[in-house]
């Protein structure tokens, strides 16, 4: 995909605490799967006391300022308000939210592109139980505590996707803003509070199947 068949840009959205031992990798798969791309990352970082802010400073002099934007806030404050701050520095008109925590591979994100081109979608959230997707490196009672809380909102909540707790998405930016504004929590129910209204705003929302890998437990680098 070349820079003359999309003319969109994507802002990358990262919230990090402690991720220095990750964030300097995440960035480089980021550049290495989006090379013909354009795009921004968006570093949200909650006062990391290990010196990830010092590690984002260093990228920055490799990849450059304009690519590479470091947002530090002074303490925790919730991911959901991580995501708020972030998007108010966001220059793309498309905007995908991803973890530093290596879970979240950036070899998926031409996938979630192609998917949004192919099909117009206003969002492209990641799923693991979809045929195709899964997860590595969580033992047995991670997986069902995980699997039975969606199987519950599935049941209760209707919202047409079928991985709701995940939390790589892209989004069009007006979309994400609209959405993003409706919300009223700010921790991890946040990601599932998203999608069900953006679904039952009537937006449309399509999926990719990804593997959930904590990475140094399964190699998925």
């Amino acid at each position: 995909m070349g820079k003359n068949e999309n003319k969109n840009k994507y802002s990358i959205i990262v919230p990090t605490y402690n991720e220095r031992l990750n964030i300097a990798l995440i960035v480089y798969l980021i550049f290495k799967h989006l090379r013909d791309v354009d795009f921004e990352v968006i570093i949200v970082d909650d006062g990391s006391p290990d010196g990830t802010q010092d590690i984002v400073i260093q990228l920055q002099k490799v990849y450059g300022q304009d690519r590479i934007l470091l947002r530090p806030r002074p303490k925790k404050l919730g991911l959901g308000t991580a995501y708020i701050h972030g998007l108010k520095h966001a220059s793309g008109n498309f905007v995908v939210i991803m973890d530093a925590d290596l879970s979240h591979h950036p070899k998926y994100l031409p996938s979630f592109i192609k998917k949004q081109l192919e099909t117009g979608a206003s969002i492209v959230t990641g799923t693991r139980y979809v045929k195709g997707g899964g997860v590595h490196g969580w033992n047995l009672m991670r997986k069902l505590t995980s699997r039975g809380a969606n199987v519950l909102a599935q049941t209760l909540l209707w919202p047409g996707v079928s991985d709701l707790t995940g939390s790589f998405r892209l989004y069009k930016k007006s979309v994400l803003e609209d959405v993003i504004s409706s919300c009223v929590s700010k921790g991890y129910v946040f990601q599932m509070e998203m999608i069900v209204r953006a679904s039952r705003k009537g937006y449309h929302i399509e999926e990719v199947d990804l593997h959930f890998c904590i990475a140094m437990v399964c190699g998925c680098i």
